[in-house]
Parts: structure tokens; C-alpha cells; sequence
């Protein structure tokens, strides 16, 4: 069944913030705030392990690094286009929208979490690959992977920062839904190296996403998602990107 990845991504996300929703009252709040600290440090070294991976290689018996200049332009430029439209503003935007509908009013954190959790479980090549592995082939395995890993990001998320974190199962079925959906005109531009490319932008994304849980909200994420796009655009410019 095309689009079974999608729906496991988002029960298991469901799942995962009912269980933290419950959990959480388990918690005091400086307990609460420890959780949401260890969250964000494992976060980064998942983040820099990724980044690694992306940027540095075995040349003989010396480690080399590279792609420094792909990481430099997609994130700047990246950054730039999402300041321009405002993409923090608009998740904002639409978390408060979902805060209220949603009878969440008095919760001051809700919106932080939603962004925050909804950031860590769409940024990333999984979600891609698998959601065109879903469209194409209806093989779901990579999202089923995935689901396992968002179940206990989300439900660790919403102990710590409270039910917003659950919210991003909405997201993830619109971002995973759309590209299963696409997968047969996405499927011939995302190559090898296309998915490389946005690995490791995205894992820098991701770490990020660990600044803002460790030190608090101290970078805009969502406006530098256009980076993204910018790394699968980098594959097919003449000469290449190093």
C-alpha cells in the first residue's frame, strides 16, 4: 500500500507524545529541564556524527576533510532565503494556531515544541528517501525505521517540553505525504550524491536543533531549511561544488 510509511511515521509520532505526555507529569520541572538538556546533547553528536561522515574521508592513511565550501553557501544562502520569506514565522504562526485549536492556550511552550520537534523529525535524508521509496516501490521499510526513531525522539520531547512536541506528527504527515505523492518526478533528481549532499546539510540543520535545546532558542532553524533545496541544486551546477 503506496503511503503506509507515511501513516506509521505519524501514529508512531502520536504514540510517542502520548506516552512523553504522560511520562512527563512523572517529572518535576528542574527534572524536566535535565531531560530536555540531555535530549539537545545527543541530538548534537548524532548531528556532528552525520556532519562527519559528509565531510570527511580516508585519502590514503590521512584524514581529509572536505565540502567545506557546500556547507558555507547552502547554509548562508539557505539562511538568506528563509529570512526573506519568513519560514520561522509562519511554523510560529501555525503553531499558535494549532496551540489554540487545540485547547492548549495557557501552555507557554507549546509553540517551541512543536517547531522544535517538528525541525528534528522532517530535517533529514531518511524522510525522503524513504517517502520515494514508499511512492515508487510501496516499500515502507525506511519510514518504519524511522518511526521506531521518532517514536522515542517525540516521546522524550514532549516529557521535557510538553505536548506541542506531539503536534509535529501534523508536519510530517504533510512533508512524507507530499513526497510519496511526487516520488516519480523527485525520484530521477535525488542521485547518490544529491542524497549525500542534503545528509549532511541536513545534519548540520540538526545540530542546530541541539543548540537551541542545550542553550535555549538562539538560532532560527526553519528559515535556514532552504539550505536543503540548495544541496540537492549543488549536484547539477557545472563543475561541481567542493
Amino acid at each position: 500500500m503506496i503511503g503506509l510509511g507515511t501513516l506509521i511515521n505519524t501514529v508512531a509520532i502520536i504514540f510517542g507524545g502520548l506516552i512523553g505526555n504522560f511520562t512527563g507529569k512523572l517529572f518535576k520541572e528542574d527534572q524536566q529541564h535535565a531531560i530536555t538538556k540531555a535530549c539537545g546533547i545527543s541530538v548534537l553528536f548524532i548531528a556532528i556524527a552525520g556532519a562527519m561522515q559528509g565531510m570527511m574521508a580516508i585519502d590514503g592513511k590521512n584524514l581529509v576533510s572536505g565540502k567545506s565550501m557546500l556547507v558555507v553557501l547552502c547554509i548562508v544562502f539557505g539562511t538568506i532565503i528563509g529570512e526573506l520569506i519568513g519560514i520561522e514565522n509562519g511554523f510560529e504562526r501555525f503553531g499558535e494556531w494549532l496551540k489554540v485549536k487545540s485547547g492548549n492556550s495557557g501552555d507557554k511552550e507549546f509553540v517551541n515544541a512543536f517547531v522544535t520537534a517538528s525541525l528534528t523529525v522532517c530535517i533529514g535524508a531518511m524522510a525522503i528517501v524513504g517517502a520515494i521509496q514508499d511512492g515508487i516501490l510501496g516499500d515502507y521499510s525506511t519510514l518504519a525505521v524511522k518511526s521506531v526513531l521518532d517514536f522515542i525522539v517525540v516521546a522524550v520531547m514532549t516529557s521535557s517540553l510538553g505536548k506541542g512536541s506531539a503536534f509535529s506528527a501534523i508536519p510530517i504527515f504533510l512533508f512524507e505525504g507530499s513526497i510519496t505523492l511526487l516520488a516519480k518526478l523527485i525520484s530521477p533528481i535525488m542521485t547518490d550524491m544529491a542524497i549525500a549532499y542534503l545528509s549532511l546539510i541536513g545534519s548540520i540543520l540538526i545540530f542546530c536543533v541541539g543548540v537551541n535545546l542545550v542553550w535555549g532558542k538562539t538560532v532560527r532553524v526553519a528559515n535556514m531549511l532552504p539550505g536543503l533545496i540548495f544541496a540537492v541544486v549543488a549536484v547539477y551546477i557545472p563543475g561541481g561544488i567542493i
